[in-house]
């Protein structure tokens, strides 16, 4: 075991309460931005207002939509109009973005967005249905600031305004640094000043462990949530494995660095921040508890000892590939006289209606003697034992630190011996020879942020917004006709599937509000993208994209159904396919 930080960092909200709560400062109106919680912040103003200071304490992350949750009048509302920051130094549309999901929020409301000037301010315009017409300006406190990639971001900050102060002291208007930017430099610095090996990987695990207050506030549309503690995990998970990329000399889009396992595991806490970075051994693969469930109705992911029961009941050849911290990735082969096919859930571990969903195919899939199937149900078992554990303090973040292996590399890139993870695979194209690839996936269900290297999550932009169900079509270039009426026909085939059309519809249309459109195909009422690459060893593989990141209940079981359902589409049409062809 190896420390590399360990530290309290004073809460920022007591250490403003401490200073300004004093009888000389009577009379004195104040504003700052946190990053803490509406609960919070109120009781602050209370302790600030008991001597005598006018304060307003307000939210640094996504202002103005807390604005309108806190401040603004949305009572009788009929239009409104945002004019949205447009600054030099972030993406045209972040402020937009950042907006998210505000156009839901006032439905029924007639709202126009716009883009404004760069003064980091939001300008609204409020018409209500009585004929009052309200200006407002919303403050976005950010701040310019050199990354682990010494490039420059604009990242929300902490800020403090104060006028009428005693003996005439000039006001203050200047970046406040709270606990929660400190503790990301702090654990970045450390990180980046560390002494790595020259070989990958670097560490078995690399452990972040944060306890500190914050932001945890459900929306009112779809799974929403503004949580600043998952923020910090996104942002230290892909700020390090941006960092290692950097330091061996990789591309950003890279995907098969191998630093090792990365895990940051943020806790709700009162009080000071605490943190502590160390990098740690494997120990014993565990596996954490989950009850048994009906797969057919299941409310959330399954065991994995569940998972290895239910696939030992499945008929076929059996193959074993093997993780990282050395757990079996298990699979199964079916021959049959239809064109083989792999089924493939699980690569990506946090993304949880994708097993389900398979194995719920598969058991329709097997009730014809005739379907040639090779199937994985958890490609990265590893990844998945690390959400469960993560999930355990936080069941509603994403987590995106079980997405990869515990190498720390995207399975799909695995590369020297031993195979690993992707063994499996390569032992299911071998056996059935399958010319489609149907890889089910998952995104976040809410709002992907990055808030302390810009906001946005850089290189996934696509994603930081649910826009329903989507699929993703790669194929060889000579097989553009076929991949195409695949994915008709598989499009065409959800939409028989009760309530799919309208929650694409729905999610499509909020998304497009505040990401500046659809930069993809509608086929059938699901966003699809259809490229050509060779990537792939199969000529066709067929990804399926549901935002099942941290859903739970009657919109999980919806998600695995629709998983499900392309999946036994996809066999259907490729049979056919290959029959015309032949």
């Amino acid at each position: 075991m190896t420390v590399l930080l360990d530290e309290r960092i004073p809460r920022t909200l007591d250490i403003l309460v401490r200073g300004w709560a004093k009888p000389e400062n009577r009379g004195v109106r104040l504003e700052a931005w946190l990053f803490e919680d509406e609960a919070a912040r109120r009781a602050a103003q209370a302790v600030l207002s008991e001597m005598g200071i006018e304060a307003r304490l307000r939210s640094a992350y996504k202002p103005l939509v807390h604005a309108f949750l806190e401040e603004i009048e949305t009572a009788g509302l009929r239009r409104v109009v945002v004019r949205y920051p447009v600054h030099e130094k972030a993406a045209r549309l972040r402020f937009l973005s950042e907006a998210y999901p505000l156009a839901a929020l006032l439905q029924g409301v007639e709202t126009a967005f716009e883009p404004g000037v760069a003064d980091l301010t939001y300008r609204i315009e409020a018409e209500y249905q009585d004929g009052r017409f309200v200006d407002h300006s919303v403050f976005a406190p950010n701040r310019l600031r050199t990354n682990h990639l010494d490039q420059v971001d604009l990242t929300p900050a902490g800020w403090l305004k104060a006028t009428g102060r005693p003996q005439g002291e000039p006001d203050v208007d200047e970046p406040l640094e709270t606990e929660a930017e400190i503790v990301f430099h702090k654990v970045m610095a450390a990180i980046t000043s560390h002494e790595w090996p020259a070989e990958e990987p670097y560490a078995e695990t690399l452990a972040i462990e944060v306890v500190m207050p914050g932001i945890e506030r459900a929306l009112d549309f779809g799974d929403e949530v503004m949580s600043t503690r998952e923020a910090l995990h996104e942002d230290f998970y892909f700020s390090a494995l941006e960092f290692f990329k950097h330091r061996s000399g990789r591309p950003p889009e890279d995907r098969s660095l191998q630093p090792g396992q990365i895990v940051p595991d943020i806790r709700a806490g009162e009080g000071d921040a605490q943190v502590r970075v160390e990098l740690l051994p494997f120990g014993r693969p565990k596996d954490p508890a989950r009850p048994e469930q009906d797969l057919e109705t299941a409310e959330a992911a399954p065991g994995l000892a569940q998972i290895h029961r239910e696939l030992a009941e499945l008929p076929g050849e059996t193959f074993e590939g093997i993780s990282r911290e050395g757990r079996p990735v298990r699979g199964i082969y079916r021959a049959g006289s239809r064109p083989a096919v792999l089924l493939t859930s699980g690569q990506h571990a946090n993304e949880t209606s994708a097993p389900v969903g398979a194995f719920r195919a598969m058991r329709r899939l097997l009730a014809n003697p005739e379907t040639n199937v090779a199937f994985i149900p958890v490609e990265n078992p590893d990844g998945y034992a690390l959400h469960g554990r993560l999930c355990e303090a936080n069941p509603r973040h994403m987590h995106h630190a079980a997405r990869y292996t515990s190498l720390g590399n995207d399975l799909e890139f695995g590369r020297g011996e031993p195979l690993y993870e992707i063994g499996a695979r390569n032992q299911a194209l071998e056996l059935s020879g399958a010319k489609l690839h149907v890889n089910l996936h998952g995104y976040p269900a809410h709002e992907w942020t990055r808030p302390f290297t810009g906001y946005l999550p850089r290189g996934f932009e696509l994603w930081t917004i649910p826009k329903g169900f989507f699929l993703i079509m790669r194929h060889h270039p000579s097989w553009a006709g076929p991949a195409r009426t695949l994915v008709e026909a598989v499009t065409k085939g959800l939409s028989a599937v009760p309530g799919l059309a309208e929650f694409n519809r729905r999610q499509i249309e909020i998304c497009s509000i505040h990401s500046g459109g659809t930069p993809y195909e509608i086929i059938n009422d699901v966003p699809c993208l259809i490229t050509a690459e060779e990537r792939h060893p199969t000529p066709l593989t067929l990804i399926t994209e549901f935002p099942d990141e941290t859903i739970y209940g009657e919109a999980y079981r919806f998600a695995h159904t629709v998983q499900m359902a392309t999946v036994v589409a996809a066999e259907e049409a490729f049979a056919a396919i290959m029959a015309a062809t032949a």
